[in-house]
């Protein structure tokens, strides 16, 4: 049965609740069960923000994680309040451009992942959530990195569609680094 949790974690601007919602969107188009919760603090940009997001063959009894599967954190504040929350057995991803820390935690798969300066090098520091995003879908296997592309080819606004290649790419060299 597939199955997964997850919450995407750090500060407004860096892409947190899109990664999330697309990969919201990648699931439902997979025919899965879908939860996606945004929260961000009143600053935005700079604040904190982060998505929970559930993803299920079985209906979803309740929306709320407080242990969830995964965390793809991408920041340091958010390797703090994540990384410990991650159930036994479970992923923790780590941009590790932004974040020097290592977890101490052994119970868990960690993938550290340079994403900020991967996207910095494809032109653009703002699609670093693709190479978290990437990078999650092929160690999880919860969806297809082609339903993750085809999301986000329909969901991107107008106003960004000059940096759909690049996302693309970004989900490459996301799942590229995480095999």
């Amino acid at each position: 049965m597939r199955h997964q949790e997850a919450i995407f974690a750090g500060f407004g601007g860096q892409g947190v609740l899109f990664a999330g919602q697309l990969l919201a969107y990648a699931g439902m188009s997979e025919g899965l069960h879908v939860t996606w919760i945004p929260s961000y603090g009143p600053e935005m940009r700079g604040g904190t923000a982060n998505c929970t997001v559930i993803l299920s063959e079985d209906e979803i009894g309740a929306p709320v994680i407080s242990h969830p599967l995964s965390a793809l954190v991408f920041n340091a504040p958010s390797m703090e309040k994540y990384a410990p929350l991650v159930k036994p057995g479970g992923l923790l991803l780590v941009n590790s451009s932004l974040i020097a820390a290592r977890t101490a935690r052994e119970d868990l798969r960690v993938v550290y992942i340079p994403a900020s300066d991967i996207a910095t090098e494809l032109g653009n520091i703002r699609i670093a959530n693709m190479v978290l995003l990437g990078a999650y879908v092929t160690v999880t296997g919860i969806v297809s990195l082609d339903s993750a592309k085809a999301q986000l080819d329909e969901h991107l606004s107008d106003r960004q569609r000059k940096w759909l290649q690049p996302n693309i790419e970004a989900l490459d060299r996301g799942a590229t680094l995480a095999r």
